[in-house]
């Protein structure tokens, strides 16, 4: 079994947490709807019903269409997203220094 980043066990195992995690590592790639509901491990359906709001409030952001598909990735302009990145770097680095003081 996979080990939960820091992202979902600081604000949940919820699928709109899943699929955020899934873009914030995965940001410098764009992938159809499909794999990122496959890779950030929610149900397809469950990713349409959060879809909306996800393009509503500029989250996601569609890149371009490959074979008829469109391709989307995290909205890296969006200055939610930028603090949510900033978040979840800071996150990161808490529990490395906490990792590096049980060490030393």
């Amino acid at each position: 079994m996979e080990e939960e980043s820091i992202f979902i066990r600081t604000f949940g195992d919820y699928p709109l947490i899943r699929v955020l995690d899934f873009l914030i590592y995965s940001r410098d790639f764009d992938y159809p709807i499909t794999e990122i509901a496959k890779n950030a491990g929610v149900n397809f359906q469950t990713l349409k019903k959060l879809w909306p709001q996800l393009e509503k409030n500029k989250i996601i952001v569609a890149t371009r269409i490959l074979g008829g598909t469109n391709l989307y990735r995290i909205n890296a302009a969006n200055p939610v997203v930028k603090k949510i990145i900033e978040l979840n770097n800071f996150l990161c680095w808490q529990r490395a220094e906490k990792a590096e003081e049980i060490i030393a």
